[in-house]
């Protein structure tokens, strides 16, 4: 066998496959607000993108961006333009074709603001910046504190937020002050709603459907018994 010839393809099946866990054993969130927020967002977004077979979006979904490297992240919510939505144990990249996650939230609790926890975001911001991720967003709803970078050729570059921001691949306009809850509207300009909220509003949409169709049977009713055709009145 010549140089030429070792080919990664060549070389992959004389290295061991490792084990790739699902889980690392983390909590997916430390209080109510940092899962509120981690649901909300990433729900929200498979709305947005709900007509789109292309985009995957998970929360708190391992990452293993190298085959044989067992090294990962497992951002908050992380979207992947390019895959196919589906059922995924972990997004280990060699098998989607090699596309790694272009926007990757994290969502800050007071265990993060410790020595450690400061490292483990440091790492987070070194692991994203170095793996691809061209969006990065990390917001601390305890202390109202947004940050945010995006990659320009292979560094991360703070982006200045205030008073507003659209990102450029989710086109989502983030509005937030100092000292105020940032609020995340979608491209249609509806603000990012809670599970509840969107309930609430789907019940409300439903009642007032059928408050209009009552209305309709009653006044189709008043018709008939005058000796009037609805129908024709509609035709006319």
């Amino acid at each position: 066998m010549t140089p030429q010839s070792l080919t990664p393809e060549a070389i992959a099946p004389e290295i061991p496959e490792i084990d790739y866990p699902d889980s690392d054993g983390n909590p997916m969130s430390d209080n109510t607000e940092q899962y509120r927020w981690i649901v909300m967002i990433k729900e929200n977004l498979e709305i947005i993108f709900a007509n789109d077979p292309n985009v995957f979006i998970a929360g708190d979904l391992l990452w293993y961006p190298v085959r044989y490297i067992p090294k990962r992240m497992a951002p908050d919510v992380m979207v992947v333009f390019g895959r196919p939505k589906g059922r995924r144990g972990s997004y280990k990249q060699w098998e989607e074709e090699n596309i790694a996650p272009q926007v990757a939230f994290e969502i800050l609790s007071p265990s993060n603001k410790d020595r450690r926890g400061l490292e483990s975001l440091e790492d987070k911001f070194n692991f994203y910046e170095a793996y691809g991720i061209e969006e990065y967003y990390v917001y601390d709803p305890d202390d109202l504190v947004l940050s945010g970078w995006q990659r320009i050729r292979d560094r991360f570059v703070s982006i200045e937020i205030k008073p507003e921001w659209v990102s450029p691949l989710l086109q989502v306009r983030f509005e937030w002050r100092d000292g105020q809850e940032l609020v995340l509207y979608r491209p249609s300009g509806q603000r990012f709603l809670s599970s509840l909220e969107l309930e609430q509003r789907a019940n409300s949409a439903e009642q007032r459907a059928d408050s209009a169709e009552r209305r309709s049977n009653r006044l189709a009713e008043r018709l008939r018994v005058l000796g009037i055709d609805p129908e024709s009145e509609d035709k006319c």
